[in-house]
């Protein structure tokens, strides 16, 4: 009578799991950490890179969606060989309700910048001399995972050097289109010609931000789709006055609306701050960096699901627009079957903005990280791991991938833990 119990007690429970395993495997940790009534945020680790050069970074959306797409607009295309295009930013519009986003991102990123510069003045950045990683602290930890060139004539130690802030946010750069939708792609031989700039800047600007210094062309009409060629009946001279009255009537409305934001106006404050230069508390500081962190990496994720960004398979090679270009500069795997082509395909948030992951260290006062315990030790953004040491709060978001609830045994007592 007691084994029938217990059996049907574990089938309940088996029941259970298979029917909601999610929530069985959360409601317990749920209470502890976030307390009543709040839920915990989803489990995030740190992506593993490639374990071979020539393996293809995985695709965002599946192949078959991409395939089903395809076939989609080749019929779309074949019934209607002459549109309209109406979605924007596919016609050469804005999206409105993202321009305020694209202002809000542009002015996180100039203050991230400023805050950066502020911070690694105070808290010291390690950089490897050989290889790309980097550790937030006065000394680099002995944890051996140096690739570079003779690695193993040191153990794959090593060599610190003092890190910038390049090495702590990495912005890749991609060439700047005047015309995104008459002209998308860059040849090879315009590689000279054009302008290079970071990308999370070009996605601004392709969003809505208009600057002095990278003119773009603003359309005011949608385009022609003609068997698959975009076509533009819009006069190319066209009146400054009647594109200013047009925006301002139809989009200036929702921008000041935007940038009304609480967040604009602390970033905003938090600028104004440093241009005087009033001194601010490392806290404050390390909080407000990183709250511009959190604000970029959000307004970017929302521009990426209307905006289009290219990235290449096997280099870090980043192209904001609808197409990639063809310049024939691929160094990596495969390259030689392509004429030195990228293979484009959708671009993520990382491949926009690097975050450059680092180990965390939770106690400042110990001593450095040992490789014998790498595994109990977590990671997170270099940006995050210079605001916390700074003072600011740990987000939410990362608190996973910190191993926040981890605590790493002694070196005497590696070969006790299981």
């Amino acid at each position: 009578m007691h084994r029938r119990t217990i059996s049907e007690f574990s089938h309940s429970k088996r029941v259970r799991c298979e029917l909601n395993p999610i929530l069985f495997f959360a409601s317990r940790r749920s209470f502890i950490i976030g307390g009543e009534g709040v839920d915990d945020p989803p489990y995030a680790d740190v992506p593993r890179p490639c374990s071979r050069k020539s393996e293809r970074k995985p695709y965002p959306t599946p192949m078959k969606i991409l395939i089903r797409r395809a076939k989609e607009e080749r019929e779309a295309r074949k019934a209607q060989p002459c549109r309209v295009l109406e979605d924007p930013p596919d016609n050469g519009l804005l999206v409105p309700e993202l321009i305020g986003v694209a202002h809000q991102v542009y002015q996180a990123q100039q203050s991230l910048l400023h805050g950066i510069r502020k911070l690694i003045d105070v808290i010291p950045v390690q950089r490897c001399r050989f290889c790309f990683e980097v550790h937030i602290g006065r000394v680099g930890h002995d944890i051996r995972t140096c690739t570079g060139p003779k690695s193993g004539l040191r153990s794959a130690k090593h060599v610190w050097r003092k890190g910038r802030v390049e090495d702590v946010v990495y912005f890749p750069k991609c060439f700047h289109l005047c015309d995104r939708v008459g002209k998308p792609r860059v040849g090879h031989d315009e590689r000279f010609n054009v302008q290079r700039i970071p990308a999370i800047l070009e996605l601004c600007i392709q969003a809505g931000v208009d600057l002095v210094k990278y003119p773009t062309k603003r359309r005011t009409r949608p385009v022609y789709c003609i068997e698959g060629s975009i076509v533009d009946f819009e006069p190319d001279k066209e009146k400054d006055e009647l594109r200013r009255n047009l925006e301002e009537s139809v989009l200036g409305t929702k921008t000041e609306e935007m940038k009304r934001d609480s967040n604009s106006q602390d970033l905003s404050h938090f600028l104004k701050h440093l241009n005087n230069g009033e001194e601010m508390s490392l806290k404050e500081l390390s909080t407000t960096t990183l709250e511009s962190w959190i604000q970029m990496i959000s307004g970017a994720k929302r521009i990426l699901d209307k905006y289009s960004v290219q990235t290449c398979g096997y280099c870090p090679e980043v192209q904001v627009g609808p197409k990639g270009h063809k310049l024939r500069m691929c160094k990596a795997s495969k390259h030689q079957s392509r004429n030195g082509l990228h293979a484009w395909q959708e671009a993520t948030m990382d491949d926009l903005v690097g975050p450059n992951y680092v180990w965390h260290v939770q106690d400042q006062d110990r001593s450095t990280l040992d490789n014998s315990l790498k595994r109990y030790y977590g990671k997170a953004p270099a940006v995050v791991e210079l605001c916390v040491q700074g003072g600011a709060p740990i987000p939410v978001q990362y608190r996973s991938m910190m191993r926040l609830d981890v605590v790493p045994p002694g070196r005497d007592e590696v070969d006790l833990v299981a």
